[in-house]
């Protein structure tokens, strides 16, 4: 069985885990990374994945079981390659699996799909959610059930292609004195099919209220947002991207503005790090991934966890994934 800051499997590689605590268990869903060589570029075209697994355990000390394969991009009509990082959610009565990928215009749009069993498989929408864009989606549902996606991604993820509300192809991003891009948030619709209002930037400011700037790379947003909720106050995290940190804000409010508070995680293993927070019987955990499996390779990651504590000012206690207890 899987034990703490220890590959939860080892027979496929798993990316990018989005934990959930659905029916009283544990149950992860990461991107699949394929186990072939593949040259890494600043596109991203070495995460090639095409299809989802779901992940499970009973608790944290439990073996994990892999269900198999949920949903395969074959089955989605709008999609044409790179199936990157899934969210899931429940409402409805009712299992959404959110995911990325490029529709045959190499333009990343997010899509849903539907099960009534967390662990799958999965009915894809026949087209992606209207208005959607770029990567990485994460589905909070607050305590009043209005549901939001936090989403975007730079460089490969396009995000900085969207500046003007529509793609622009040979776009970048702003310069490095300027305010750095946040992520994007969207209300979801009552049956979480598409978005009840339109997507629009959360701003990431310091501690003076002044917006993170572009240039500082140990702080700005790059990708991989996750909003969870600690003592009545709303926690963004996300990857740093090209500074390989898992970082936080808060905020009193699900869209913000959000206030940088510090690191969550060093940086681990391979070029990407990607994250989320759950808790269970009590206690928090970050599920994250690193490349140690298979020996560094960029494209070949595995989902790890570990303890996630807070201090009692609710800041979250730095992380050294590699550090002996």
């Amino acid at each position: 069985m899987p034990k703490q800051n220890e590959p939860l499997v080892t027979h496929i590689y798993t990316a990018d885990p989005s934990a959930h605590v659905f029916e009283g268990k544990i149950y992860v869903y990461p991107s699949h990374d394929l186990d072939h060589e593949k040259q890494s570029n600043d596109n991203g075209d070495q995460y090639d994945m095409e299809d989802y697994h779901v992940l499970s355990m009973d608790n944290p000390d439990a073996p994990c079981v892999d269900h198999g394969q949920a949903l395969h991009i074959k089955d989605v009509p709008w999609a044409k390659q790179q199936m990157w990082a899934p969210d899931a959610a429940f409402k409805n009565n009712t299992y959404y699996l959110f995911f990325p990928a490029r529709d045959h215009d190499n333009i990343f749009r997010i899509g849903v799909a539907t099960s009534a069993s967390p662990a799958g498989p999965f009915t894809p929408e026949p087209s992606y959610i209207p208005g959607s864009f770029s990567i990485d989606p994460a589905v909070f549902i607050d305590s009043d059930n209005r549901a939001y996606m936090y989403f975007g991604g730079l460089w490969g993820g396009q995000l900085e292609k969207w500046q003007t509300g529509s793609f622009v192809p040979e776009a970048e991003g702003p310069a490095a004195d300027a305010p750095a891009l946040g992520p994007i948030v969207a209300e979801l619709s009552e049956d979480m099919l598409t978005f009840k209002t339109a997507p629009q930037e959360i701003s990431i400011v310091d501690e003076n209220g002044q917006p993170l700037l572009a240039g500082d790379e140990e702080r700005r947003y790059f990708e991989g947002p996750w909003m969870h909720t600690y003592n009545g106050r709303y926690y963004l995290s996300y990857s740093t991207g090209s500074t390989h940190k898992l970082v936080y804000a808060v905020s009193e409010s699900p869209t913000g503005p959000f206030t940088f508070k510090g690191t969550i995680l060093t940086p681990v293993i391979g070029w990407t790090t990607h994250h989320s927070i759950v808790e269970f019987d009590g206690k928090w955990y970050l599920f994250y991934h690193d490349s140690s499996l298979s020996g560094g390779a960029d494209n070949k990651r595995s989902v790890k966890f570990t303890e996630l504590k807070y201090n009692e000012d609710g800041t979250i206690v730095t992380i050294h994934p590699y550090d002996k207890a």
